[in-house]
């Protein structure tokens, strides 16, 4: 990256995979949406559309529950989002889903990514620098299922996403939704 890249403003959406099911002999990256996920992720995607939260791309972890849970949300959005269904985000830590959307070219400016825990409430709270006091303690104490954190931050590009960078400044969950 050169040096003459200007500063611009970019926002991170990190969604939690909605509630799967459990079925006996079913391989985890195989495992669907249960009942309630099939309930809470149209709730998280209504609400995304109404506050104007339409990622310019999507990186959906290719495990089944998350697929499930990105289509459902993305029924609700009110324009086609790209999409890039990636392995890279299934059962890594935080580490690892950094290096994949600091990776993601700097032309997107809104980030949605589809994931699992414990990597997403992990990289949220590495991220997160300033913000909300009291939206930072609820995200720490739990980051369930169909949760929705959204950071901001300033910088070059994606690459120059750094731990304490983002701010805070929504953090939903479908609890708080209905």
């Amino acid at each position: 990256m050169s040096d003459d890249v200007p500063v611009q403003s970019y926002r991170l959406l990190l969604l939690r995979h909605a509630k799967s099911a459990w079925p006996d002999g079913v391989t985890d990256i195989n495992r669907p949406l249960g009942e309630r996920g099939r309930k809470a992720a149209p709730l998280t995607g209504m609400y995304m559309a109404g506050h104007k939260l339409v990622p310019d791309l999507a990186l959906v972890s290719t495990a089944k529950r998350a697929q499930e849970t990105w289509q459902l949300v993305a029924a609700t959005l009110p324009s086609e989002v790209a999409v890039e269904n990636t392995r890279a985000i299934y059962e890594v830590g935080a580490p690892q889903i950094l290096s994949v959307l600091r990776a993601t070219d700097p032309a997107v400016r809104t980030l949605l990514i589809v994931g699992h825990n414990p990597g997403m409430e992990d990289l949220a709270l590495q991220l997160v620098g300033s913000g909300d006091a009291d939206l930072r303690m609820r995200m720490a104490d739990k980051f369930p299922t169909a949760a929705l954190a959204v950071l901001e931050f300033e910088a070059p590009g994606w690459r120059g996403l750094i731990p304490g960078g983002a701010k805070l400044t929504r953090f939903v969950t479908p609890r708080s939704l209905r």
